[in-house]
């Protein structure tokens, strides 16, 4: 159930995760489109959100008026506090003093009913913790996952009063998903479980909730799908981040990655799947899991046989020298570069693309000199015309 589907009427219906918006009996008031009147937004997001304790006049005057030097204060906040009530009058909201004051404390005139989703979402979690019947302790901290779409005003962050409660509300979510998926795992309800980590993961991304997902599809036997998420949550941190995941993260996937395990089945069948089902030219490309087993294992290799492997990092540079992490045209340079790694290192060399314009490649059984000559090679097919940008390589023997 979603939080619009259970509005009220003559009710103020107000939302502050992923957005501010108000409505009224189906109108609404501000928000999307309508959300420009920065003053009256103002005005109502602090008063409606601290609409039990109230807020101070010296709070409202540098929420409203931040680095604004006015001459008559007391003017300017009567005047933003008058024209909101005659919006929200014209929007069918019964005629009221909206806003009162007492003792120097501005409050929300409670005859005017107001839901709010962060404030359900943090009672619907105080309530689930004191729940004692385990169905009931999850449902409660289902309803509050999902009013959860997004962080506390989140183009406001920069307000304090703002940032600290984003940072409250986060925090509470936190807790709620480790606790929900707790109980879920302990309840054998894996199907929830993956649900719930796939939703954690799109409202707060690389958080590492991946990791809960990947434990419903282990513990619920399907290894092939845990195996892929454990590539494509790898390869997205790794490529939208531009760095390596969090250590917790790696240490997490490959626990659970360690408690694969397949039927019985005949050599001839397990060789079969095994096999790469279309043969391409060039190098293999492959992702970051894969290159890491990879490179593990040609590291001990080397160490018997005594045969020369080589890892090569190839970065996009500018035209100071200095590697690129941004620009328009980095995703074009980097798939370019991609390209053209491939079609000039061996079937038997290894490739992955490590971060936005940086690659790895596993070459094997060569010879330092031949290294020089990939990377030759590499660059005619990158560099075209007059081209300023470089590619930076760096070469280092696998076992020392």
């Amino acid at each position: 159930m979603t939080f619009r589907e259970t509005e009220e009427k003559d009710t103020l219906i107000v939302k502050m995760f992923s957005g501010f918006s108000l409505s009224y009996n189906g109108k609404l008031i501000t928000g999307k489109a309508k959300s420009s009147e920065s003053q009256f937004n103002y005005l109502m997001e602090l008063l409606l959100h601290e609409r039990e304790n109230g807020v101070s006049k010296d709070k409202l005057i540098s929420t409203l008026f931040y680095n604004r030097d006015l001459e008559n204060m007391n003017h300017a906040v009567h005047s933003v506090i008058y024209n909101a009530k005659k919006r929200l009058e014209d929007y069918g909201l019964p005629k009221e003093n909206y806003i009162v004051q007492k003792e120097g404390i501005y409050y929300w005139n409670s005859s005017v009913p107001v839901r709010e989703d962060c404030k359900e979402f943090e009672t619907l979690y105080v309530e689930a913790l004191s729940e004692e019947d385990v169905s009931r302790k999850i449902a409660l901290l289902l309803d509050a996952m999902h009013l959860y779409v997004g962080d506390f005003l989140e183009n406001q962050v920069g307000i304090a009063w703002v940032a600290k409660e984003n940072w409250r509300y986060r925090r509470i979510f936190t807790e709620a998903i480790n606790l929900l998926s707790r109980l879920l795992s302990e309840t054998a309800r894996y199907d929830i479980l993956e649900d719930v980590g796939k939703y954690a993961s799109r409202i707060q991304p690389f958080s590492n909730w991946e990791t809960l997902t990947m434990d419903a599809y282990v513990k619920s036997g399907q290894y092939d799908k845990a195996y892929k998420l454990y590539e494509e949550t790898v390869d997205l941190y790794l490529h939208e981040q531009g760095i390596r995941p969090s250590n917790k993260m790696f240490e997490l996937l490959n626990t659970l990655g360690a408690q694969f395990e397949h039927s019985a089945g005949l050599l001839e069948e397990i060789q079969g799947n095994l096999d790469e089902k279309v043969i391409h030219n060039g190098g293999y490309w492959c992702s970051y899991p894969v290159f890491l087993g990879i490179y593990q294992a040609i590291n001990r290799i080397s160490e018997r046989s005594g045969q020369m492997a080589y890892l090569m990092l190839c970065t996009i540079v500018d035209t100071k020298g200095n590697a690129m992490v941004k620009g328009s045209n980095l995703e074009d340079l980097s798939e370019r570069l991609g390209r053209a790694i491939q079609t000039t290192i061996r079937r038997s060399d290894v490739m992955n693309k490590y971060s936005k314009g940086q690659y790895l490649v596993l070459l094997l059984n060569t010879t330092m000199e031949n290294c020089e000559i990939i990377q030759k090679r590499i660059n005619d097919k990158f560099i075209i015309n007059r081209q300023q940008i470089k590619v930076k390589y760096y070469v280092s023997p696998v076992w020392k």
